[in-house]
């Protein structure tokens, strides 16, 4: 009942309009049903400007919620019919020669300045306008679906595992083995400085002179401070050697003896 009264609203409104424009001498020709009627481009970009102001005056229309379900789905559905007639007009002016208004046209919006084609619809899909994209069953087409996100088993994890992912190729670009080196000289003085110290404190607790270490980081020896024999001290002790061997080879025990205490006399009369 109430879309009945809603239409003769409509049609009351179109009667008194058009009464109005007859009592002011205002009457046009109607807009023609086809496009090919139009033989001017002047005429052709009349029809077209005439359908642009009736789509405006029907969008503005529409964003009063309060004109109930059936009435805004109509008006929503003749908005839609104008568009396309509008395209029509836009191709007919193309034909006779005028400018490519399909070609510069802005995106489509409503007066809040948001899409009014559901999300990843078509250019020439059907358009949803003010209160009609809050409507039952629209406004879910305006919201972008979901992404689920799918869970990877462990084969398709595995696919993307290689070498490197144990770390076979961390050495190739020579930073890591620049690091180490880094790492190890770095252990090495720092072990050797413990050494070091723990053999002063054992030098100290024992109360003897502690060895010392030549300062070469990781290469560190000890310097021994003990004198060292030259050459006539060592021809020396060779020959004692090569003496005692031909001793003990051609003399008695008895002739050795004698000898032995020969020299202790002729050392104690040296004294």
């Amino acid at each position: 009942m109430a879309r009945n009264q809603e239409k003769a609203n409509g049609m009351f409104n179109k009667w008194t309009t058009g009464k109005q424009d007859a009592l002011r001498g205002t009457v046009s020709r109607s807009r023609p049903s086809h496009t090919h009627a139009a033989r001017d481009l002047n005429e052709a970009d009349k029809w077209r400007s005439d359908v642009l102001r009736e789509i405006g005056q029907k969008v503005m229309e529409i964003q009063n919620a309060g004109l109930g379900e059936h009435r805004i789905r109509d008006l929503n559905d003749e908005i839609n019919q104008l568009l396309k007639v509008k395209w029509q007009w836009e191709m007919r002016i193309i034909e006779l020669g005028g400018p490519n208004y399909i070609a510069s046209a802005p995106k489509m919006e409503d007066a809040d300045g948001g899409m009014v084609a559901p999300a990843g619809s078509a250019r020439n899909a059907y358009k949803y306008f003010g209160a009609a994209k809050n409507l039952p069953g629209v406004k879910e087409l305006f919201e972008a679906p979901s992404v689920k996100a799918v869970r990877r088993t462990r084969h398709q994890m595995n696919l993307h595992i290689d070498s490197g992912y144990f770390g076979f190729r961390d050495e190739e670009d020579g930073v890591l083995l620049k690091v180490e080196a880094e790492a190890e000289a770095e252990m090495r003085r720092s072990a050797i400085e413990q050494w070091d110290a723990e053999q002063t404190l054992r030098a100290l607790e024992s109360g003897k002179s502690r060895p010392e270490t030549s300062k070469g980081g990781a290469g560190a020896r000890f310097v021994a401070h003990v004198a060292l024999p030259d050459e006539t001290d060592i021809q020396k002790q060779v020959l004692d050697r090569k003496k005692a061997d031909l001793l003990a080879k051609y003399v008695s025990d008895d002739l050795k003896a004698e000898t032995e205490g020969a020299k202790k006399m002729l050392h104690g009369a040296n004294d």
